[in-house]
């Protein structure tokens, strides 16, 4: 039997030294009315091994897009691994479907990937970035493919020998798509427009290879769902536009994730009851905070950004002695302030920041690093909270935003904003890059140097070496 290849995917997802997430699209098909059974399969095994794992089958479900995860297990640290992913139809159950050799079927072109590593000294190499747009034409007939660029020079990087290290992971940090589109001329209201969306994004050519062989973690920001979420929102929205933003984002961007657990059959399971999650990767330990679902925007002395099971989380982890860099990922920058339009940012929400840096600094916390996106421009800068500690933000955004950028003099780095008792001093540590990048990142202990790209592929500037 011959499988197909994946409509959309595969993403290689979640990957730790002993398992590793890969998820893939089938496709739709109607029989008289009613949707084909349709399963994916797939397979893996070290490069040159001559035995593969038996299959891991998943059925591929409407109310999912057609989509499945699959846990590959027992891996060992830090090793490549090929694999191959497809899908087919067949009037059975899962429970008959699992049971099929491996042998009996025609199976797509392997791809490879890299497990993790837990080891704290091995020292790690990021792909971060934010905000990637994909330009609608004559009425989404057309899809403008300039968005892919970033992605074809990152894979440019990967493939090149005289790179000092492998990339480890590939961090999306926010507007993976444009529900809402900067024209308002038809922005995504119902679950199809949201999963049209993303099998556009994800389908361009680049981005498919590029996924499909670093392990990719995403987080959504506001424009998965609309345009600064939620303080626009109308009543009609968060009963109707939200659910289906949120529904898509589970099936596209969540579901690859480590927030489930994966059982013995290497099938996820369980239903999320919140959306930010953590890994360790080396000598990262990373916290990657929801900061969109989670507020409250009302016009009081209440207005929150995380919820307090979140907030905990976060104080727990950052409390729990790893000895590891500590990177958290914010879709929001935590720091600069804005000059202006304060609402959206960690600057509208001052409490719950000072909340953070107090402890951080009660704790004598090190090594702690913010990484963000959304502001459609790139640059490094630290706050230092006392004459021995400072914590350090990175920003990387956009992958492809083709409208002006945002420019160093709309962020306050002068000044710096807090209802606490702290004194604290901000220092930029690099220029402002305002043209489409991505950032690379290359983390040892204590030690993080990141590199801004052009969407060309073209340095900017110097690499920037920031001390934990």
């Amino acid at each position: 039997m011959q499988l197909s290849q994946p409509t959309v995917g595969p993403i290689v997802g979640y990957t730790s030294e002993a398992e590793s997430r890969i998820w893939l699209r089938g496709d739709l098909k109607l029989d008289n009315g009613q949707p084909r059974r349709c399963f994916g399969a797939v397979r893996y095994r070290k490069p040159g091994a001559k035995q593969w794992s038996d299959p891991i089958f998943n059925k591929l479900e409407p109310h999912f897009d057609m989509t499945g995860v699959f846990a590959l297990k027992g891996l060992a640290r830090n090793t490549p691994y090929e694999y191959q992913a497809g899908w087919f139809f067949a009037e059975s159950e899962l429970t008959d479907v699992a049971r099929m050799d491996g042998a009996l079927f025609q199976w797509p072109d392997p791809r490879v990937f890299n497990s993790g590593s837990q080891a704290a000294n091995h020292a790690r190499s990021y792909i971060v970035g934010s905000c990637r747009y994909v330009l609608r034409l004559f009425g989404g007939a057309i899809f403008d493919s300039r968005g892919d660029k970033c992605f074809r020079s990152i894979l440019s990087q990967i493939d090149d020998a005289k790179q000092p290290q492998p990339v480890d992971a590939l961090l999306m940090i926010g507007d993976q798509i444009y529900a809402d589109d900067k024209s308002f001329l038809d922005p995504a209201s119902a679950i199809d427009d949201f999963l049209d969306r993303y099998r556009t994004a994800f389908s361009q050519d680049s981005i498919r290879e590029l996924m499909s062989r670093v392990p990719t973690y995403m987080i959504l920001d506001d424009h998965e769902i609309e345009n600064n979420w939620p303080s626009n929102a109308s009543p009609s929205d968060r009963i109707n536009l939200y659910p289906h933003a949120i529904h898509a984002y589970q099936i596209y961007q969540c579901s690859h994730s480590p927030l489930f657990e994966s059982n013995a059959e290497g099938r996820i399971e369980g239903t999320p009851t919140h959306f930010w999650y953590t890994f360790q990767d080396g000598c990262v330990d990373w916290f990657v905070m929801d900061v969109r679902t989670e507020r409250i925007t009302t016009p009081t002395a209440n207005r929150r950004m995380i919820k307090d099971e979140q907030m905990k989380a976060l104080l727990d982890w950052l409390s729990d002695g790893s000895g590891r860099n500590k990177f958290i990922v914010t879709s929001v920058p935590f720091i600069p302030d804005m000059k202006s339009d304060r609402n959206d940012k960690w600057d509208g929400f001052v409490p719950d920041r000072d909340r953070i840096l107090q402890h951080i600094e009660k704790n004598s916390i090190r090594r702690v690093a913010f990484v963000s996106g959304d502001v459609h421009c790139s640059f490094t800068c630290q706050l230092q909270l006392s004459p021995t500690l400072k914590i350090s933000q990175i920003v990387s955004s956009s992958f492809y935003w083709p409208y002006p950028h945002m420019e160093e003099n709309q962020f306050d780095f002068s000044g710096f904003q807090t209802a606490g008792p702290g004194n604290y001093q901000i220092k930029r540590t690099s220029p402002v890059y305002s043209d489409d990048n991505f950032a690379r990142m290359e983390a040892s202990p204590g030690t993080v140097n990141i590199t801004y790209f052009g969407r060309k592929g073209d340095k900017l500037g110097k690499t920037i070496t920031l001390a934990l």
